[in-house]
């Protein structure tokens, strides 16, 4: 049976698209594994980014919100093809697993926490909670044309988190929750 890691890119081709020779490549990636979690680390990097910059006091918190779930479709579409690679990283390292999530929660967090803050949307969110929403869409759908689907599926469920008139019971939600702030 061949390995779907031999079937995603020669470690050759990749290296030309570099400009680098496949030593060099090899020095600093070993192994195809080492290359993907590389890779992986710095779109997990380019997602928190994302979340430093749509602090922009000219993007409304919700609208960034929004922005950000947005961008997390794209990385996990290409996550998607390159599940059982990715798998392979992080086969026996729950740190890959640990520093993705705690990144990513981060991340989220930061837009959550701006967003409920402003009064957009309601103070009792989870962003661990988001995340896990936010991945769950994305992978309960197969096929290639899932991502309009999962993309209209982030503005309900933007519209959803959207603060209600009656703010009582998010306050009231809110007490004692460490990752929530009224």
């Amino acid at each position: 049976m061949v390995r779907l890691i031999d079937r995603l890119a020669s470690l050759e081709a990749v290296a030309r698209r570099a400009g680098v020779g496949i030593g060099t490549l090899y020095r600093h990636f070993p192994t195809r594994e080492d290359l993907y979690e590389a890779v992986y680390r710095r779109e997990v990097e380019q997602l928190v980014e994302l979340a430093k910059y749509l602090v922009d006091p000219k993007i409304r918190p919700v609208e960034a919100l929004r922005r950000w779930l947005r961008a997390g479709v794209e990385f996990m579409a290409t996550k998607k093809g390159m599940a059982a690679a990715l798998a392979m990283a992080a086969h026996g390292s729950s740190e890959l697993v640990t520093y993705s999530l705690d990144r990513l929660t981060w991340a989220v967090g930061e837009q959550l926490r701006r967003a409920a803050a402003a009064g957009e949307i309601r103070a009792d969110i989870d962003p661990e909670d988001l995340l896990r929403a936010l991945v769950g869409m994305c992978y309960a759908y197969d096929g290639t044309a899932w991502q309009p689907k999962v993309l209209r599926l982030i503005d309900v469920l933007v519209d959803g988190l959207r603060q209600r008139p009656d703010k009582t019971r998010d306050r009231q939600a809110c007490e004692g929750l460490p990752y929530a702030q009224p």
